[in-house]
């Protein structure tokens, strides 16, 4: 039986591909530990500094496995579901300090669009589409999902989305501002390794200062924001890799980040 997440890493890079195709995708218990396990591997490898996350076969994923909550001898039940299997994964994609891709190559529904909503950069395939499926089997969104969307895209469209459950196209996700860019079929996979290569030969430290800071500006005011922008700057100014990049600004040749 093939593994439910797959990991390969290269160039620096670490893809992590969510393989259930046969069932597009969907998450139970088992796919959702190994999840978490995956993203802990590729936080503690110091030779990780970029990770992208994408789909096997014809959707990025399709939420949870409805099998599994139907079937009397499978379902961990709703509070197991959301407090052991998708507000971990969320809480280590915002606090991994890398940054993280999502590779959206379908459909992503449900629980797997805030999966991929909650990266730090969301490119889709020109024929991927996201939904909030949840309101048309009578749930609530989850897994974050009305915590970026509304900051995403403001709180008319995510209450309108959250509660009709229209699909948006991948053009359409990228003019509301929802993704960062749709990459056209043909170029997809090579378009999105290019981006993971250059994020990870970038200076990683700084990179997740950034993050930090991203994080942070969804609840400080804007003291607080300065106070924590001035003390994270003074810490980049003190990594190898600043040294680097002015070295290589006033040689004027291309820097050599290391991630330190």
């Amino acid at each position: 039986m093939s593994e439910s997440i797959n990991l390969k890493i290269e160039n620096k890079v670490a893809h992590i591909t969510l393989n259930r195709p046969e069932v597009f995708n969907s998450i139970n218990r088992e796919m959702a530990f190994r999840f978490q396990d995956t993203l802990d591997v590729c936080e503690k490898n110091d030779k990780v500094r970029a990770i992208v996350i994408t789909g096997n076969g014809k959707a990025f994923g399709a939420g949870q496995d409805l099998k599994e909550v139907t079937d009397p001898n499978l379902n961990p039940g709703f509070r197991k579901i959301l407090d052991e299997h998708y507000n971990p994964i969320i809480t280590r994609i915002r606090q991994i300090n890398k940054p993280i891709i999502a590779a959206v190559n379908g459909v992503a529904a449900g629980a797997a669009a805030n999966i991929a909503l909650a990266c730090d950069i969301v490119v889709a395939h020109e024929n991927a589409s996201f939904i909030q499926a949840f309101s048309l089997i009578g749930l609530i969104p989850d897994s974050g999902g009305t915590f970026f969307l509304p900051r995403l895209i403001g709180f008319q469209k995510a209450s309108a989305l959250a509660m009709l459950g229209d699909k948006v196209s991948a053009t359409e996700a990228e003019r509301l501002g929802m993704i960062y860019k749709v990459i056209p079929a043909e170029s997809f996979n090579d378009e999105v390794n290019k981006l993971a290569v250059k994020l990870a030969n970038m200076p990683t430290k700084a990179l997740g200062m950034i993050k930090e800071l991203l994080n942070q500006s969804l609840t400080n005011d804007l003291n607080a924001q300065l106070a924590l922008e001035s003390k994270l700057q003074i810490e980049a100014a003190q990594t190898e890799d600043y040294n680097e990049g002015v070295n290589a600004f006033i040689e004027k040749r291309q820097p050599n980040f290391e991630g330190k």
